[in-house]
C-alpha cells in the first residue's frame, strides 16, 4: 500500500451511559465513520486517503471528532452531511473546512 497523502482518524470512543465525559459513540460517530468509509470507496482514493478508527481524541463533549494529518486539523461536532465537504474541500482540495474546525482553545 502506498503512503497516503492524508490520514483521517475518526474517534470511535464508547463509554458507559452517564459517564461525565460522554463519548463520540453516543454522539453519532458510527454514522460519520460509515460515511467516511463509503466516500473513500465511492471515490476510489484508497491510495491517497487512509481512514483509521481510533479511541479518544480529547474533546468528548464536542464529538464526533475527526483528526486529519499531516496538517493536524481537528474537526468537531462532525455530522454525516459534513463528510462530503471535508472530502471535497480538505482531503482532495487541500483547504481545511474552517467552519468545522475545533475551537483554538480546544485544539
Amino acid at each position: 500500500m502506498p503512503r497516503p497523502e492524508k490520514h483521517v482518524f475518526i474517534c470511535s470512543q464508547a463509554r458507559p451511559a452517564g459517564h461525565p465525559r460522554g463519548s463520540c459513540a453516543e454522539r453519532g460517530c458510527r454514522e460519520v465513520q460509515d460515511e467516511f468509509l463509503y466516500q473513500t470507496q465511492q471515490r476510489q482514493v484508497f491510495d491517497k486517503i487512509a481512514v483509521t478508527l481510533t479511541g479518544c481524541l480529547g474533546p468528548c463533549g464536542m464529538g464526533p471528532n475527526v483528526l486529519v494529518y499531516p496538517e493536524g486539523i481537528l474537526y468537531s461536532n462532525v455530522k454525516v452531511a459534513d463528510v462530503n465537504t471535508i472530502f471535497d474541500q480538505h482531503l482532495l482540495g487541500g483547504q481545511p473546512v474552517e467552519s468545522l474546525k475545533a475551537p483554538a482553545e480546544i485544539w
